[in-house]
Parts: C-alpha cells; structure tokens; sequence
C-alpha cells in the first residue's frame, strides 16, 4: 500500500503526463530551465550530458517513472525497481562510477534508516545506484517540485520536510518512524543541508535521530566520500564516487544514549571511515 505523499494518483494515461507535467517540456525545450530548477541555480554541465546521452529514452524513462507515481495498482517496489533503473541509465550516461563498500552491514531484515553525510543533491543517486534493496528517502520542501524529482518522490513514496515548520517537521519525523515499523526504509540527512566543504561535514542534528528512537530499528551510519564533484564541479570528466555502509548500531546499543548523543557518534563513526579512507588514499 502506498502513503500519502501529496501526489494525486490516477488511471489516465499518456495524454495526461504531457498535458500535466512539464518534465518533457523541460528536458527537450529549456535544458537552462531545468538546470536551474534541479539545483540552486548551479550550472551543472554533467546533468546536460545525462539528458543528452539519454536523450530518445528519456521521456519514455520521465512517464515510466511518473506513472508508477500516479497509479495505486503499481507497488513501491515496482516504483524503486523502475527509479533504481533510470538512475543507473543516467550515471552512466554522465560518466559517474559509484564504488560501494560494506553491503554486507545493510540489515537483512527491512525495516531501518540510512544515516549519511549530505554533500548535494547527487547524495540520493549513489544510495539508489548501489542499495540492494529498496528505501524511501526525506527532502526539502524546496526540491519537492523540480522536474523528475517530484515523479521520484510520489514513485517510491518519499516524504517532503518543511526544515522552516517545527510541527510538519515532527510529523515527518514520526510518519517515517511508522512506516520504518512496517519494514520500510530510509534515508535522512542528518546535517539537515548539504556540506560546502568537500569531504567535510557539519555537525548532526539529534531531532533527526527521533525517527529510529521511535521505531526502534537499525541505525545504519554510511561515508559518502567526493558526490559533491559529480554537480557541484563545473566538469564532464569521469567521476567515481564512493560511499561506505558501515556497521549499523541496533537499539540495545543506543537504547540508552539521548538523540544528541546518538547523532555524535554516528557523525563520529563517518568522520573516522573518511579520514581512514583519505589516509589509504595518500600513503597509496
């Protein structure tokens, strides 16, 4: 069954996504149009090498993805098989490589949330590239309406944070607590923004952390090392970009420790695993 995420879903077919949405219009007509919506107004070259490279197959991957948004009858997973696709397609497409480590720390069983660093908007596209199973993540109610974006939220029944609104915010926060009960997952950035600092981060917010207290699940801490390059750099040139999954704390491990606390040590148990991986990196 899929939540509510703010999309109205229906049964019309090809005529409506071309009369309703803009996402063909965007990509076809205003390549600037688009760049400027998909990212604070940044010039991200490698997005127009992805439509480019993608360019026949694009809209029939914009309507695949916006129909499994529109319609009851198509399953969450159904909605992730088909974005996990897509975003393959087009990390090839704009020549990013996506290193994963650690697969094996991702709990066997569903029903827990991804931790990362926040470095840009690509964040979410090395979690769909290289997670084996399927998640949902939380975004800004800033990102909620730009272009392919929005059909990815309503597709694998993202949710949208209002980071401005204490109240919504908590009810965010506790709407994914319940569906992480019913063995979903997610991911939640718990820097709250993204870090201009490269391989940096900013300190974790413990409010975010509210979401596993309450569900009790696996808190899965994950290492992103250089996603900022793949939008942030004005560059075409091959990218790799690596995250690491990292052992997960279950609740017995932090049953006891205050949201705080909690957000310290996972923040702490990332910042170890990128300076360790800088350190391999230079004595190489």
């Amino acid at each position: 069954m899929k939540i509510n995420c703010g999309a109205v879903r229906d049964n019309t077919g090809c005529s409506a996504f071309f009369l309703k949405n803009s996402a063909l219009y965007g990509i076809i007509e205003s390549k600037s149009a688009f760049m400027s919506k998909a990212y604070e107004g940044l010039i991200m070259r490698r997005i127009v090498l992805m439509v480019l490279r993608l360019f026949l197959k694009a809209p029939y991957y914009l309507f695949c993805i916006w129909r499994c948004g529109k319609r009851e009858d198509i399953s969450l997973e159904e909605g992730y098989a088909w974005v996990k696709k897509v975003t393959k397609a087009a990390n090839r497409a704009g020549r990013v490589t996506i290193e994963a480590y650690g697969l094996e720390n991702i709990p066997k069983e569903n029903g827990f949330i991804f931790f990362p660093n926040h470095q840009g908007l690509f964040d979410v596209l090395v979690f769909l590239d290289s997670c084996p199973v399927p998640f949902a993540f939380v975004t800004k109610k800033e990102l909620k309406d730009v272009i392919l974006l929005k059909q990815v939220i309503a597709a694998i029944g993202a949710l949208v944070i209002d980071r401005e609104d204490i109240k919504q915010s908590l009810q965010v926060i506790n709407t994914m607590a319940e569906e992480v009960k019913k063995g979903r997952n997610f991911v939640i950035f718990s820097e709250g923004t993204r870090c201009k600092m490269g391989n940096r981060m900013l300190p974790f917010k413990g409010g975010t952390f509210k979401s596993a207290v309450k569900a009790k699940c696996p808190i899965v801490p994950c290492a992103l090392i250089d996603s900022y390059k793949v939008f942030d750099e004005k560059s075409i040139a091959p990218v790799t970009v690596k995250v690491f999954y990292l052992k997960p704390m279950l609740y017995e491990e932090y049953a006891s420790m205050k949201t705080p606390e909690i957000a310290e040590e996972v923040r702490r148990r990332i910042e170890e695993a990128i300076i360790q991986y800088e350190e391999t990196e230079t004595s190489a």
